[in-house]
């Protein structure tokens, strides 16, 4: 079968190749997905350029890609809940969903929402989770003001749908082209960050879900109340998530050395703060495709690519001018 994989660290362009591997066979607790679209997330080429070496080390030729929409094509004895020719979708714990067929545990597959299209389903997995767990962590309530930064991206656009759907009062960032679209999506205010600077109009909200990382983190704690929650996806790596993330001791000591400035403000609010990495289930898909089927989440997709593609998709998506996902069409 013909697989997308990355050759060694560095640029995207010159690090990556089709190659023909083995299709692989489901162990007893998996399946084997035909993959018929996939999307890309920052995470992707993140993973080519080596920033995530510290954390998980590549063995070269290394597989690439964590959304996956498709039919389940054979499973292993031990798989129940599953049928072959079932419709499915996940946010796999291990890359490799760039190719034509992927197993993965049965345990982190959900069935693909009714009425999504294969390309659409693709959008939702790793964007819908990470949305699902951060807020949970947050303990994010009825009525709360959440600010949620870049909406109009992958996981900006869907959290901003899913805070909507819980009840939140919702306030987010965006460009001027973005707009409108982004209060279409359920926003109640939105700060054009090209005219305006956020930190001189939003004040007191309870949560910040922060999605860009540096000196956005930072200020974050300029904009909460006393006692608010601070969640982030971007840098900035507090000691219980080190350690939860099992991040050695050396380097441990070394990320709070560099955090204390963080540590300070985290006390000086006695606010929550977590920095939070996406722990992938099919059960947390499943409540998500209870809201994308009551109409609640509706996918967002900036641009359709084929599988061929691949690569010119991943330098787009390294461009930060992306609306939605971008996806990856495997199977036409």
């Amino acid at each position: 079968m013909k697989a997308l994989t990355i050759l060694g660290y560095g640029d995207t362009k010159s690090n990556l190749k089709f190659q023909e591997v083995d299709k692989p066979t489901p162990k007893e607790n998996e399946v084997l997905i035909e993959c018929h679209a996939a999307s890309i997330n920052p995470i992707d080429y993140k993973i080519i350029h080596g920033e995530l070496k510290a954390i998980s080390k590549l063995t070269f030729p290394a597989r690439i890609g964590f959304d996956v929409s498709g039919v389940v094509a054979a499973k292993g004895k031990n798989v129940r809940e599953f049928e072959i020719g079932d419709e499915v979708y996940s946010r796999t714990p291990n890359p490799g969903t760039f190719a034509e067929f992927i197993t993965t545990g049965s345990s982190y597959v959900a069935p693909k929402p009714k009425n999504l299209s294969f390309k659409e389903a693709a959008c939702i997995p790793l964007a819908g989770i990470t949305s699902l767990q951060a807020l949970t962590l947050a303990q994010m309530k009825e009525g709360e003001r959440v600010l949620i930064h870049a909406g109009s991206g992958g996981v900006g656009s869907f959290a901003t749908q899913y805070a909507k759907s819980k009840g939140a009062y919702v306030i987010t960032t965006t460009s001027t082209s973005n707009v409108n679209w982004v209060k279409a999506l359920g926003a109640d205010e939105v700060v054009d960050y090209k005219k305006q600077n956020y930190l001189e109009i939003v004040s007191n909200v309870d949560i910040v879900f922060e999605t860009l990382g540096g000196q956005y983190t930072l200020d974050a704690f300029k904009v909460i109340k006393d006692r608010g929650r601070i969640v982030s996806i971007a840098e900035h790596i507090d000691p219980i998530s080190a350690k939860e993330m099992g991040i050695n001791k050396i380097l441990r000591i070394i990320l709070g050395l560099k955090e204390k400035k963080l540590m300070k403000l985290i006390r000086s609010k006695d606010a929550f703060y977590r920095f939070v990495r996406l722990q992938t289930n099919g059960r947390d898909l499943r409540e998500i495709t209870t809201l994308i089927e009551e109409e609640k989440i509706k996918p967002i997709i900036d641009t359709v690519y084929r599988f061929e593609e691949c690569i010119t998709a991943l330098q787009k998506q390294e461009s930060g001018r992306v609306k939605g996902k971008l996806v990856i069409e495997i199977k036409r």
